[in-house]
């Protein structure tokens, strides 16, 4: 059939002709007039129209010009014919000739749906089919995404939600299309999803069974075999000791660009206007610039991705005793708004490596697959589809940086985190010193960061008994970690990171992230610990002091020792019980409006004096807000000013949006409060996670804003993870098959109306309608207080000198006389004004 009409002007009669043999091809093979897919550049054969509209949208929206062959109008399969793929232009050249050559047109052309490109066409089939006859609100489809959304949002059982679709299917009339099984609804929307791939390990994390080794049954390298042993120690042949699973990325990226919206959302940051001076998406920050300056053809391209990668540790079972440990690697798009850059819907499921115990530094061996997919990116995938455009382009991405916790950046980076030269930013020039008595290393030495001429650097007693003449250490480029690395440097490096794989990697800025949260959580349980004396996270004690001893500094808090006892003498950070008890019921008396934190009632424990179970967002909300209000009146005004000053740093840090013109004061400001810390606080208060903080600025200059660059929408994701585990001897399947299945429910939603998304959950704001309890409600006489203000001033000349009262419309004797005014409608003598107004 003649096909080359596809490719000429909709205002010509050839086009005019075309249309019209191709609605009457396609009626006379589906037998249909009213359910018929719109080949148009903006439906592309996903919605289903009648003959009429389907006319329409060809003349007006034009014709898919990449749908080669008709096997959803009823050409069979095999029909591709040369002639349609090889039309030429008025210049000579083919406009769609690289689709022959580049695409695996079995595939790809389907979007990867599936080897069966029929059954992805009966499954989308069915979003017309009514759930029952004369329905008209709901499809078979529609209504069984509505339903997987509820099991995934509220945790439901593969029983529950069994019981459940047979309580719908009994509750519907007869002939209700409602799936009788999970098993039935399953397998309905696997045929949208996308398939995983489960790769053998090796039990001791020495190779992947893939490419030359897929076919071995001993692991080169420690000889232990392949298979799982028993518990009588026989082998189980064919069935794997340790098993990878992976989810290749390549076709999700495609099927990100399949959908209208989310292909617009991927260009967001090109078409957003930004402002000078102002950071608030990673569009923003320095280290996105460079990969447009050093790679223009990359830059030029805003369809091209932008990725992060994040991964740690959960324990998938209910049991708090179990070490089994699963290690999901997540990635996520910054190409997106941000509003939905960090959302569930658009975290991607790349490798899931199964316990029970944690990769460690071999984690490197379970992310070889997906350095050679985003090495494959890197160079370009050709042929993607673009829905918002209408076109097929090359993808290409480019992973920005890691995001992880601090023991897994080690594993990842290969760098040290912990001993003397823990830091990785500092490297071999890290402020370290051995605490004697205490058993650990302290971090001091912060005032190397200084400007040269400030006054604590002569300061000797009150820091480490010397003068500071040093200057802050250079952090290191990827390009001289390499060459560290590569000519056998292993003081600050245990390994070289697979990630320099990656052609680009040397070169970014900051290839590792440090992660706010755990860093602001750290801090925060060493304050609350060593002010209450949190057994276990408290930094003071006799080691502490007999430290200072041997340092020869801070004389007055030294140890002192008597006839039968030895006295510590009371330090800046020392609490009274009573002033314990006050700080605690200052916590234990705090409202938060909802959805602001955990009720920080519960935490606190009024008989012994502290606060219990912190988890890492009420760390959050004590170190931005609440913390500076409970120390305020029972603390000694030096220690409490430094902690105050801590507390607002980390506030503007977390800044939605980041003023790049007060990083360097911000800087400045955060150097100054560690050495008062250092000042009034001892030696073993400075772990190294206080010490971090001095280089949080600096990665908020080069990768903008922090909330980018947090755990916790990570952690919240492996929550998720966690609760799709049904089968406790098989944690790792019950994920992967969850998971595939929600990403076909939320492909659905797309192209279905009216059905919400589990992925981006909706708004939680309050509404103003009803008042809190314990408030006043000034909303309905706040538009009458102008009026009366007029009324008053005109009315009682006497009265405008008093005009400053009036205006503060938070002024409760006001609001109430107000409140009477509205309600007694006074007359118009003004006989009614209050006695205190007269």
């Amino acid at each position: 059939m003649d096909k080359s009409w596809m490719h000429s002007d909709r205002r010509s009669k050839a086009y005019e002709f075309g249309v019209e043999a191709f609605l009457n091809f396609a009626v006379e093979n589906l037998l249909t007039t009213t359910h018929i897919r719109c080949p148009c550049v903006k439906c592309v054969n996903l919605k289903l129209f009648g003959v009429g509209i389907i006319r329409d949208h060809l003349y007006f929206n034009g014709i898919d010009q990449s749908y080669k062959n008709w096997t959803f109008h009823g050409e069979p399969w095999e029909a591709t014919t040369n002639a349609s793929r090889n039309v030429e232009e008025d210049d000579g050249h083919s406009r769609y000739s690289f689709v022959s050559e580049e695409i695996d047109m079995d595939d790809n052309d389907f979007g990867d749906f599936g080897s069966d490109p029929y059954e992805f066409a009966n499954v989308i089939g069915d979003g017309d089919q009514p759930v029952y006859p004369g329905c008209r609100k709901y499809t078979k489809l529609s209504a069984l995404v509505k339903l997987y959304n509820l099991k995934a949002k509220h945790g439901m059982s593969d029983v529950c939600f069994t019981e459940l679709l047979i309580l719908q299917g009994d509750l519907l009339p007869e002939g209700n299309t409602i799936p009788t099984s999970m098993y039935e609804a399953k397998k309905t929307l696997c045929a949208l999803g996308l398939s995983y791939e489960k790769m053998h390990a090796c039990p001791n994390d020495c190779i992947l069974y893939r490419k030359e080794y897929e076919d071995s049954t001993n692991c080169p390298t420690c000889g232990i075999s392949r298979w799982k042993q028993g518990k009588d120690s026989i082998l189980k042949e064919g069935v794997p000791a340790k098993v990878v699973w992976y989810f290749p990325p390549i076709p999700r990226f495609k099927r990100m660009f399949q959908s209208h919206e989310t292909a617009k959302s991927l260009t967001w940051h090109a078409a957003r206007k930004s402002i000078d001076g102002q950071m608030s998406h990673p569009a923003d920050s320095p280290s996105w610039k460079l990969l447009d300056d050093k790679w223009p053809e990359f830059g030029n391209e805003p369809r091209n991705l932008r990725l992060a990668l994040s991964s740690d540790g959960f324990n998938p079972h209910s049991s708090l005793s179990s070490r089994y440990s699963c290690w999901p690697v997540i990635l996520v798009t910054y190409n997106l708004p941000p509003w939905l850059c960090m959302k569930r819907k658009f975290m991607m499921l790349t490798l899931l490596i199964s316990g029970p115990k944690q990769p460690g530094n071999d984690i490197d061996v379970y992310l070889e697959p997906l350095i050679d997919d985003l090495k494959s990116l890197w160079v370009g995938i050709r042929g993607v589809y673009d829905a918002h455009n209408g076109e097929y382009f090359t993808l290409r991405a480019a992973l920005m940086w890691t995001i992880n916790d601090f023991p897994t950046y080690g594993n990842l980076s290969g760098c040290v985190v912990k001993g003397y030269k823990a830091c990785p930013i500092c490297g071999d020039d890290t402020p370290s010193h051995r605490l004697k008595n205490g058993h650990k290393i302290c971090y001091i030495g912060h005032r190397k960061w200084l400007p040269i001429n400030h006054p604590y650097r002569r300061q000797r007693a009150a820091f480490n008994g010397k003068p500071e003449y040093g200057i802050p250490p250079e952090p290191l480029t990827g390009e001289e970690v390499l060459h560290m690395v590569e000519n056998g440097d292993r003081v600050c490096w245990k390994k070289k990171s697979i990630f320099f794989d990656l052609e680009y990697w040397k070169y970014l800025p900051v290839r590792h992230a440090l992660d706010v949260m755990h860093i602001e959580k750290n801090v925060c349980d060493s304050i609350i610990g060593t002010l209450l004396e949190i057994p276990g996270k408290n930094k003071d004690g006799i080691a502490a002091r007999l430290d200072l001893l041997n340092m020869g500094v801070k004389t007055d808090l030294q140890p002192q020792y008597g006839g039968r006892r030895t006295r510590l003498p009371p330090g800046p950070w020392n609490l009274s019980r009573a002033e314990k008890r006050e700080v605690c019921n200052s916590f234990y008396g705090m409202k938060v409006p909802e959805g602001y934190s955990s009720n920080i009632k519960n935490l606190v424990s009024l008989q012994d004096s502290r606060l219990l179970g912190l988890k890492s967002h009420d760390c959050h909300t004590l170190m931005q807000q609440l913390l500076p209000v409970a120390i305020r009146s029972v603390l000694e005004k030096p220690a409490r000013y430094a902690i105050t000053r801590l507390c607002f740093f980390f506030n503007a840090i977390c800044a939605k949006t980041v003023d790049v013109s007060k990083l360097d004061k911000l800087e400045e400001d955060v150097v100054v409060t560690l050495c008062l810390l250092e000042k009034y606080f001892p030696p073993s208060f400075f772990d190294i996670m206080v010490h971090l903080v001095v280089h949080l600025v600096r990665e908020v200059r080069l990768c903008g804003p922090v909330y980018f660059r947090w755990m916790y929408p990570f952690e919240r994701y492996m929550k998720v993870l966690k609760g799709y585990v049904q089968n406790r001897t098989r944690p790792e399947g019950c994920i992967a098959e969850r998971y595939i299945a929600e990403e076909a429910v939320e492909f659905c939603t797309q192209h279905l109306s009216d059905v919400s998304t589990v992925g981006v959950p909706s708004s939680q704001k309050m509404g103003v309608s009803k008042p809190l309890s314990g408030c006043t409600n000034t909303e309905e006489v706040l538009p009458y207080i102008e009026q009366h203000m007029i009324h008053i001033k005109t009315a009682y000349p006497k009265f405008r000198k008093r005009t400053k009262w009036l205006q503060d419309k938070h002024n409760s004797t006001f609001i109430q006389w107000l409140r009477f005014k509205v309600q007694s409608e006074l007359e118009e003598d003004n006989n009614g004004v209050p006695e205190n107004l007269r």
